[in-house]
């Protein structure tokens, strides 16, 4: 067997290849013929001479005009203010500050402010004070605790931020303080009436070292935690929801809080926000070592009760509301329909030529209808409701302040706290449901003793809400028919766009499968 694979080993390996006889083949070379290179092309095709406009010269900017600069890039990015870098006030003087003495009006300069804030009220037009200003400052000045029942647009912002600056000038604190740990403390409902304190206090505050920061929810969250960090705050704007918030983080000390201010406690109870405030008010001194002002536009039973729990012998300042919703704003109220409210709303903004309009209306999808109205009909508009995100709100605010928006429809969100200039007209599409809220929208316009107009639309569904408004105002409401012009059916050749539903999704019928219940 061994003797076979061998064999066959040698058989495979040891076999010797046979030779094969290969013809050579004679391989002619063939001749290459050289092709005339070509010079590559050049494009004769000049560049066409660009001229270029002359560079304007430089200019060096002045210390004013870097200072504007600053305030209108921090306008833009509301939230977190630090303190105003020193302006110079030596060159002004208080007797440039001069105006008439008037029988039954204060003058600013009559209660003995400082020269720094008597320079910001200068710059910021302010004569004489409004009936809050002047009840509640000189109380407020000398340290009492204040209880006032006024509405928005009296003035009563700047009475408590006038109290605070005159306090923090009088009483200086020269050693170093703890990040967190507020001098003042203004508790206020919403976003909006947040923002629009802190924008009050930058004006009032032009001259002052104070550094002044807010927390709000929505936006700047990890801005404001740092400054809470590593930044000393003088005075602290917020929300009651976002201050606990930090406060559960340990990130805010209220215990050396000398001036509490709570605005608007009434829409504080209605929103639910007693707790919180309950506790915050817990956190900061007692009564008796702290300064308390608290602003409501009524005074029921339970705010009655929570301005006596936190204040010590308050003293009560009461603007009834029909002396502000009467003496500065006139206040007409049609008589319409359902179907023509928006051809009266159309043609009372072009045909009176209206600027800037504030429209309230009841429910979202009512203002949502409104603005695609006015979209179709190329009328510059925006939308403020609730189920907005803050910083878009802001954009839309500014935008309406600065003129590039004509309308504004808004919900309720919009009427407290939100102050916009030369708002010559608020038209309520609907009528409130809560009466309170009738003083707070048509105090958009003629904020301030300022003057203004209010057109209401009274339809067929807002006859309960009439009864109840007379009864608030204690006065009957005069109704007028609009004119016959205000109701001719808006032409289709102003139509801009076409407006095209958006698409649904189609609807799928789920077969029947029988009753699931057991037998």
């Amino acid at each position: 067997m061994i003797k076979k694979i061998t064999a066959k080993l040698k058989k495979l390996l040891g076999r010797k290849s046979k030779a094969v006889k290969v013809t050579p083949v004679e391989i002619t070379p063939i001749k290459k013929t050289a092709k005339p290179q070509s010079k590559p092309q050049t494009r004769t095709t000049e560049k066409p001479e660009v001229k270029y406009p002359p560079r304007k010269p430089y200019k060096k900017e002045t210390p004013e005009e870097y200072r504007l600069r600053r305030e209108k890039r921090g306008q833009n990015k509301p939230g977190i203010t630090q303190p105003s870098p020193e302006v110079e006030t030596k060159n002004w003087d208080v007797s440039s500050f001069n105006v008439a003495a008037v029988d039954g009006k204060t003058r600013f300069q009559d209660l003995e402010l400082p020269k720094d804030i008597l320079h910001a009220v200068y710059d910021l037009g302010f004569e004489y004070c409004t009936n809050v200003q002047a009840e509640v400052l000189p109380k407020a000045m000398s340290g009492e605790d204040i209880t006032a029942q006024a509405q928005t647009g009296t003035g009563k912002t700047a009475a408590f931020l006038l109290t605070i600056f005159n306090h923090v000038l009088k009483n200086p604190i020269k050693e170093n303080r703890i990040p967190g740990t507020p001098r003042a403390l203004i508790l206020a409902p919403t976003r909006e009436l947040v923002l629009q304190i802190e924008k009050d206090a930058r004006g009032l505050g032009n001259y002052l070292q104070l550094s002044i920061l807010s927390l709000l929810g929505g936006m700047d969250y990890r801005k404001q935690q740092h400054t809470l960090r590593n930044d000393a705050c003088d005075m602290l704007i917020c929300t009651p929801g976002r201050l606990i918030d930090f406060m559960e983080k340990k990130l805010v000390d209220l215990g050396k809080v000398e001036i509490l201010i709570i605005d608007e406690a009434d829409r504080m109870l209605d929103m639910g926000f007693i707790p919180a405030v309950k506790r915050i008010v817990r956190s900061t001194p007692a009564k008796d070592n702290r300064q308390t002002m608290f602003f409501s536009a009524t005074l029921t039973g339970d705010v009655k009760r929570l301005a006596e729990s936190w204040t010590r012998h308050a003293c009560e300042v009461i603007i009834k509301p029909d002396e502000v919703a009467v003496d500065s704003i006139e206040q007409i109220t049609y008589i319409t329909t359902v179907d023509e409210k928006p051809t009266l709303l159309y043609n009372l903004i072009m045909q009176k030529n209206l600027e800037r309009v504030l429209v309230f209306v009841n429910r979202k999808d009512d203002a949502k209808r409104l603005k695609e109205k006015f979209d179709i009909y190329g009328i510059s508009c925006a939308l403020l409701s609730g189920d907005i995100e803050q910083n878009q709100r802001i954009k839309r605010l500014e935008k309406f302040r600065e003129g590039k928006i004509r309308v504004l429809v808004a919900t309720d969100v919009a009427s407290r706290g939100i102050h916009v200039e030369a708002i010559s007209h608020v038209i309520n599409y609907n009528m409130p449901q809560d009466v309170e809220e009738y003083v707070h929208r048509i105090g958009r316009t003629g904020r301030a003793g300022a003057s203004g107009i209010s057109i209401s639309f009274a339809d067929e569904d807002d006859a309960y809400e009439i009864k109840k408004l007379e009864e608030f105002l204690g006065k009957k409401i005069e109704f007028t028919f609009p004119d016959e012009e205000l109701l001719v059916a808006i032409p289709e050749e102003h139509k801009t766009v076409e407006y095209k539903r958006p698409p649904q999704k189609p609807y799928h019928k789920k077969p029947f499968r029988g009753s699931s219940r057991r037998k």
